[in-house]
């Protein structure tokens, strides 16, 4: 998805709140005004952070907030469960449940607060449009072999898991594969928080190459690369998988909550509305 000025400013706007260094900013605004028709908000974050830790080492260290948060979510997974369970049709439950997770973004959101996020579970209803591209993504699973899952955040994955416990219930003989970040990026999941969560255990995990908060095709590992080829449906989690893969060409669903202002413009929503898309 490409860079809009007032992305590029807000872009800006989130480096200046970390530091007035004036050196630094300099080559932030360099990246930013030196950017390709094509690039895209995660992967100009990933070109600061890069500057970022020349400039003054690794930056923030979200450790403690992603074990807060899958320990949180690991928490209320029984009770989940059974609410999925329950339902009259739990995969639809289990889409919606696993959408809340994407709250939890301490990239896009100013501030992530635990009741807000909490409070998010009093409606996992489908709206209409969710009903029309459940209805695509059900047919589309029907004869495919290969499923892959693109991972956002900490504490999101928990709820994640949940959801392929049922997409494997009702396509027991879909393979299922999940994508998670490189290396550590904010609060984004990795191969370590897979294992944490329990994600390992229900399918197979591998990092997409990078400590990027996307998945820019031209940066993933070759064995990325041959898993997101080969796969017959392709679910991706959360507005930086949505900015850097929509407009690629690739047949994909993506599922996320907008945070920001450029998405509720986007899809004519408030904030914190949840989407669910087909391209």
């Amino acid at each position: 998805m490409r860079i809009s000025e007032s992305c590029a400013k807000c872009l800006y706007d989130k480096q200046k709140n970390k530091t007035n260094d004036d050196a630094y900013l300099a080559e932030v605004k360099q990246i930013i005004d030196n950017r390709r028709e094509n690039d895209t908000s995660p992967y100009l974050v990933y070109l600061f952070n890069k500057v970022h830790t020349r400039m003054f080492g690794h930056g923030a260290d979200y450790k403690d907030i992603k074990k807060k948060y899958n320990d949180l979510v690991l928490s209320m997974e029984d009770k989940l469960r059974s609410e999925i369970e329950a339902s009259p049709d739990p995969l639809a439950k289990a889409l919606m449940i696993s959408r809340i997770g994407n709250y939890i973004d301490f990239g896009a959101m100013n501030h992530v607060d635990e009741d807000t996020f909490l409070g998010l579970f009093g409606e996992t209803e489908m709206r209409d449009g969710d009903i029309r591209t459940y209805r695509s993504f059900k047919k589309n699973c029907e004869n495919a072999k290969n499923f892959l899952l693109i991972c956002d955040n900490c504490g999101e994955i928990v709820l994640d898991r949940l959801l392929l416990e049922q997409i494997s219930k009702v396509y027991p003989d879909m393979k299922i594969r999940v994508l998670v970040r490189g290396d550590d990026v904010l609060n984004d999941a990795t191969l370590e928080d897979a294992e944490y969560t329990g994600m390992t255990r229900v399918a197979e995990v591998l990092g997409n190459g990078e400590a990027i908060a996307g998945t820019v095709y031209d940066m993933l590992s070759r064995e990325a690369k041959e898993v997101l080829d080969g796969a017959d449906v392709i679910l991706a989690k959360g507005q930086g998988n949505y900015e850097s893969m929509y407009g690629q060409g690739i047949h994909a669903f993506y599922m996320f909550l907008c945070k920001c202002d450029l998405f509720e413009r986007r899809f004519d929503v408030p904030k914190l509305t949840g989407i669910f898309v087909e391209e």
